[in-house]
């Protein structure tokens, strides 16, 4: 879709977004225009504002010329179109032996509809909607224009993108972005504020809640948030679950929709094509042709190994936040199903393993996903099946905190089976996974029970599950500290002195926001409070120098001392869901936040502000009905925690 302005590109301004994301705002004017050598109409005389707007299915576009000449102008106008109908799979460079047909264009007096039939059969359709002015044929639209000196034109379009040849009511321009605005703007004021003595902190904050906002999507289970702009635009269980985890002590709305919709989607047979098994929660779910022709697997695939563990954590720390029973009961054949995988995954030493199931199914079945994460400390592949680090930690966290809502709902001999197995794991991991001369535990453990002795960032998020005993926590988080991990922007995914590093790889030493907030809330649960608030400095150091404040879903982990802002990943996720979610989880760590719904209690505990954050200031926190206004002001012995407001029933208690 390509714009003329007298039959050549305008020059460009300025483009930008607006705060809220709702809307691109985008500033042109004319080039030089000559005849014979001669300039009959000089660059910048005619200004062109585009302002464009998505709603559901449909981009809304309002286009203002104005000229700025001192006579008057004949302006011609041109739409350039086609559409290809691209697979978002074919656009992550997937080549298809096949493609289906792409059909004859409809052209109206006011709209021109491209259509596609794919070889499931299904008809796409990309309707591109002017009105009557326009001269419409199948590849372009013009318009010839009359502008007064100071005289202008508003003139919109409408680009429509659907399955199915039926017309649907279209609205203009200026409804459709009141209806995102009020939608954003609706949530992000139902989210605590948050604020601090801090600009550039504050920015990251508000950057965060906007780009949440911005992914959130409304279904039958409530709000959920998809995983990332570009690739990720969809439902993905483990992005939801931990994002959902990320925010959960500030704002409880997105964890009751994650749990609702994966528990909807949860597996219900054997399907290896899917790799999916009853009780199992979704990795991934896809609507468009390769995945329905199933030319790839993901049209509802379940390869991942975490997403059931995470599914019951979430839960459990739901209710925990909440007091709310009433989704737990609502939640508990899926909860109980999803144990029951576990329970029948697990072998012996209580262990979870992954290896996919068919040949086009995801090699690696954990967060780090690509085909080259897993390995040994020679650089050699681990071969499946393979016991992830972290994914014990997540299932030793899931038993334990599924059998506390358990006891909960009355079910006494459940919850003591859970936590027996809970701690059998436990004492088989630090057997096993420990790497004595590295100080860490290993990656994983490989088909042979071998483990792989590389330092990783894995291993943090045990600390977020308090899976490690203390002893050894202490020497963990050293280890994820010391210069060859923390790379002064974050924690890397593999230490510097790995064969296999590589500052610019996906998950072979690169800094994820994600990983670090979840390894910053393991510090603070070991009383490390110092070392989260120097990941937390790290990552708002990063965020000061990136546009818009905003954390991309990675970057590459290269020393700071070589760079002032850290290196982009050059295709990441911008904006990414968990990596929006890490700023509160961060907070939360240097905070020791920990909302109790049960006691109806807020607990701020041996508070760790970093030295860039003199006050702070938190307004809207509630505790079911109740709600509470703080502020956190350092000290010279730390910090003081001020309630300035409280509504309801609910106590703030301050310790250490």
């Amino acid at each position: 879709l390509e714009l003329r302005l007298n039959g050549a590109f305008p020059v460009l301004l300025s483009t930008n977004t607006s705060d809220d994301g709702s809307e691109l705002i985008t500033y042109l004017s004319n080039g030089d225009e000559g005849n014979d050598g001669e300039v009959v109409l000089e660059r910048g005389t005619v200004s062109l504002q585009r302002r464009k707007t998505l709603l559901h299915e449909t981009l809304h576009e309002q286009l203002h010329i104005h000229n700025f000449g001192m006579v008057p102008l004949a302006i011609e106008l041109t739409w350039l179109y086609a559409a290809d109908f691209a697979d978002i799979f074919e656009l992550r460079g997937i080549e298809r032996r096949e493609r289906g047909t792409v059909l004859d264009t409809d052209i109206a007096d006011d709209r021109v509809r491209l259509c596609y039939r794919g070889l499931d059969a299904v008809i796409r359709t990309t309707e591109i909607v002017l009105d009557s002015r326009w001269s419409i044929r199948a590849e372009r639209a013009s318009l010839e224009l009359q502008l007064e000196p100071g005289g202008d034109q508003l003139l919109e379009l409408r680009v429509h993108c659907r399955t199915g040849r039926a017309r649907l009511p279209l609205a203009g321009f200026d409804p459709a972005l009141a209806a995102v605005r009020e939608e954003r703007r609706s949530w992000v004021e139902a989210f605590p504020t948050i604020s601090s003595n801090n600009e550039g902190f504050n920015e990251w904050v508000n950057r965060a809640v906007h780009d949440l906002a911005l992914l959130r999507s409304t279904g039958p289970g409530g709000s959920y948030v998809y995983a990332g702009i570009p690739w990720f635009a969809t439902v993905f269980g483990r992005d939801g679950l931990i994002t959902a985890m990320q925010t959960l002590a500030f704002s409880p709305e997105l964890a009751a929709g994650a749990l609702r919709t994966l528990a909807a989607l949860q597996g219900k047979e054997v399907d290896a094509e899917r790799d999916e098994e009853p009780g199992k929660i979704l990795h991934e779910l896809r609507h468009g042709e390769m995945a329905a022709l199933g030319e790839v697997p993901f049209g509802r695939y379940y390869g991942s190994v975490d997403s059931t563990p995470l599914f019951l954590m979430l839960l459990a720390e739901y209710v925990d936040r909440t007091a709310d029973l009433e989704l737990a009961l609502e939640l508990w054949p899926a909860a109980t199903a999803a144990m029951g995988w576990i329970d029948a995954s697990c072998d012996a030493e209580g262990y979870i393993s992954y290896s996919r199931a068919t040949a086009r199914g995801l090699v690696n079945q954990g967060w780090k996903d690509s085909h080259d994460a897993v390995h040994h400390a020679d650089g050699r592949l681990a071969d499946p099946p393979i016991a992830l680090a972290e994914v014990q930690g997540y299932i030793f966290a899931a038993r334990r905190g599924l059998a506390n809502v358990a006891r909960r709902l009355g079910h006494h001999g459940e919850a003591r089976e859970w936590e027996s197995k809970a701690e059998h794991l436990k004492h088989n991991f630090h057997r096993d996974f420990w790497v004595d001369e590295e100080a860490t535990f290993a990656l994983a453990l490989d088909r042979e029970r071998k483990p792989c002795r590389v330092v990783s960032s894995n291993p943090g998020h045990c600390l977020y599950t308090n899976l490690i005993e203390p002893e050894r926590a202490g020497q963990l988080i050293e280890r994820l500290m010391a210069d060859d991990m923390f790379c002064g922007f974050g924690i890397r995914t593999l230490s510097s002195q790995a064969r296999r590093y590589n500052p610019m790889s996906y998950h072979n030493g690169s800094v994820w926001p994600h990983d670090n907030s979840m390894i910053a809330a393991g510090f603070a649960n070991y009383g490390a409070g110092e070392r989260a608030g120097r990941v937390i400095t790290g990552l708002f150091d990063a965020a000061l120098s990136l546009d818009n404040r905003r954390l991309p879903e990675l970057f590459c982990g290269f020393p700071r001392r070589h760079q002032h802002q850290p290196a982009p990943y050059p295709v990441a996720c911008k904006p990414q869901a968990w990596a929006a979610g890490s700023v509160f989880q961060l907070l939360q760590a240097v905070l020791r936040l920990n909302v109790q719904g049960w006691e109806r209690r807020i607990v701020f505990r041996d508070v760790a502000l970093p030295a860039w954050l003199n006050r702070l200031d938190i307004r809207n926190l509630r505790v079911g009905g109740a709600c509470v206004e703080v502020s956190i002001l350092r000290t010279r012995r730390g910090a003081a925690v001020e309630v300035n407001d409280k509504q309801g029933e609910v106590e703030v208690v301050v310790l250490g």
